[in-house]
Parts: structure tokens; C-alpha cells; sequence
């Protein structure tokens, strides 16, 4: 369950010797990060980048963090670097920490959420659009920094539709017309619709419709929410669970319903950047979600959407820390 950061470059882990799995990781020399935090520090070839850095609970206190670090300190050395930096601490024990075991000292501060303007925004959804509502309550609240100006759905039953009229954000149905139109043609059609209005970021929100390599060349800041854990190699067909079994990926629309057939332990959400693959886009966030034996589906419908409000918030803070 390591973060994008510790994907983007390298780790030191340590394992339980009984196989009880992973005690804690170290990662260091992430590279092609976008924080905006981050931006006076990208073009130093001096600097290299350590963390994130974890220790399981039952791990801490003893020399097996100290020795993480150090390792990746080394590590950062051995490429070349003269310092490191240790990036968005924000807990005072923990850097106390970092000055007590690595002789680090803090050299800049910065305030997390930056005061800028909203993103234009575009939603696209099917369905009842819990998602949706979720974007908008967090809009309105300023924990996102988007300005929702549409919803755009292709079913003119979608409840979608009704929280777009209540929150005054204007709605267009764009349905496929299948008896007279081809998919091209709608595909088409869909574009410029979108296009018209001008988004900076378009949410995939419960859309049931796999769009065209056009459309995503259109919109490069084109982001998507999927029912499922998905690894952070976009190219894996395996991710691994936080009790670090292994997991075939469910991708595609029925992803719930195939890990429930598979009688898998974890299901999860995630959103990704989408590409011309189905689901294959570099992830933003994710969390895992436990399966129980014989819950009932509404209820775990309940705690997956309950999971993906938070995961969707989640992804929508950190693309506005990574926005140029």
C-alpha cells in the first residue's frame, strides 16, 4: 500500500522474519513529482528527495526506523546527491525526529492549500451521481479548488441530473441516439459538447461510456473514479492488499461484482488519470476496502461510496497541489 512517491522512485522495506509482512519502508529519489511545494527544489541536481517514510505500528520505538532511514540516505548518496530533503513534515514530533536522526534542520515553510482560483470544472455521470454530490459539497465548502460549472450525463434518467438542478449547475443530457447514430458519430458529438464549455479538468464521476482516444487527447486533465484497488504500475495485472496477499486488478465496469465472484478479501477505490487503456491511468489516490462474507450488498455499497466520497476528495486536493 505504498504512495505515489515511493512508486516514483526507490525503497528500502524491512519484512517480518515469521511472514507476518511488510514492518516499514523508506523511499527515496522520487522523481517527476508536481507538488507545488516542490517547485524550488525540482531544477537543484544536488537535492534529492527522501520519503515517504513508515513504520507498522507495532514496529516503532526501536532501531528498525533509524536504520530505514539511514539506508536511504545512503542510497540518496550513492546517486550523487549532497542533500536531501525531506518534503511537507508537518507534525513537530516527527520533525524533531528527522533533527534528532538525521542532523536535518527545516529550511522552508509553506501553507499546504494555496489561495488560488478555481478550476473549471466538467462532470460526467450515469448514474444516481453520489460522487458528483460529493464534488459539489466540497466545492461549496472550499476544500477543493474547483468551480463545477456542468454536469454532462448521457442517460435522461440519471439522478445526477436532479443534484446538478438543486446545487443551480447547469446540466446537458448527451444521450446516444443508437437507432439512428453510429458510436462515432456520438463519440463526436460528445466532444463537442464538452469542448464547448470550456473545462480545465473533466470528472469521470459513475460514467458508463468508454470514451475514444480522441476525447482524452482533448482533455489531458481528465480524471476518473473506479470501484476497485489498482496498483500503482498502471501496467500491473496484480496489486498487493494492506494484509499483502495478492490481488488480481478489477478493471472495467463490473468490478465490485467480479472481485465478489473471485471471493477476494479487499476491494477498494481509486482514481486515475484516464488514458486510451481502460483503467490502466496513473493513480492519484486510492484506499483498500475489506470484503465480509456475507454482508449485504446495500450495505456494502454504502461503505464503497462512502470510501470513494473521501478517496475522490482526497485525489481533487492533491491534483490542485500538482496543478502548474
Amino acid at each position: 500500500m505504498w504512495s505515489s512517491e515511493a512508486a516514483a522512485g526507490g525503497a528500502w522495506w524491512a519484512e517480518a522474519k515469521d511472514g507476518g509482512g511488510m514492518l516499514g519502508f523508506a523511499a527515496f529519489d522520487a522523481r517527476g513529482l508536481r507538488y507545488h511545494w516542490l517547485r524550488n527544489w525540482r531544477t537543484k541536481p544536488h537535492v534529492g528527495i527522501f520519503g515517504p517514510f513508515g513504520l507498522r505500528a507495532d514496529a516503532r520505538g526501536g532501531e528498525l526506523g533509524r536504520t530505514l532511514l539511514r539506508a536511504s540516505l545512503f542510497s540518496l548518496r550513492e546517486r550523487g546527491y549532497r542533500q536531501a530533503l525531506i518534503p511537507a513534515v508537518g507534525e513537530a514530533a516527527l520533525i524533531a525526529y528527522y533533527e534528532r536522526e538525521a542532523n536535518a534542520r527545516a529550511v522552508e515553510s509553506f501553507a499546504l492549500d494555496r489561495p488560488e482560483r478555481r478550476a473549471r470544472t466538467v462532470v460526467l455521470a450515469s448514474g444516481n451521481g453520489s460522487n458528483f454530490q460529493a464534488v459539489l459539497d466540497a466545492a461549496g465548502a472550499g476544500t477543493v479548488p474547483l468551480d463545477v460549472v456542468a454536469l454532462v450525463t448521457n442517460r435522461a434518467s440519471a439522478f445526477a441530473r436532479e443534484r446538478a438542478r438543486a446545487a443551480g449547475v447547469a446540466e446537458h443530457l448527451v444521450a446516444w441516439r443508437r437507432a439512428d447514430e453510429t458510436r462515432e458519430a456520438y463519440d463526436e458529438r460528445l466532444l463537442r459538447e464538452v469542448a464547448a464549455l470550456e473545462p480545465e479538468l473533466v470528472l469521470l464521476l459513475g460514467w458508463m461510456h468508454v470514451l475514444p482516444a480522441t476525447f482524452v487527447a482533448r482533455f489531458p486533465q481528465l480524471l476518473n473514479i473506479h470501484p476497485a484497488l489498482l496498483p500503482l504500475d498502471p501496467a500491473a495485472d496484480f496489486v498487493t492488499a494492506p494484509d499483502f496477499s495478492r490481488l488480481p486488478v478489477f478493471r472495467g465496469a463490473r468490478a465490485l461484482d467480479d472481485a465478489l465472484a473471485a471471493r477476494v478479501r479487499w476491494s477498494g477505490a481509486s482514481v486515475h488519470r484516464v488514458g486510451v487503456a481502460v483503467d490502466r491511468g496513473g493513480v492519484v489516490a486510492r484506499a483498500p476496502l475489506a470484503l465480509v462474507d456475507g454482508e449485504p450488498r446495500e450495505d456494502l455499497d454504502a461503505r464503497l461510496h462512502a470510501l470513494e466520497h473521501r478517496v475522490l476528495i482526497a485525489a481533487l486536493r492533491r491534483w490542485g497541489w500538482e496543478r502548474p
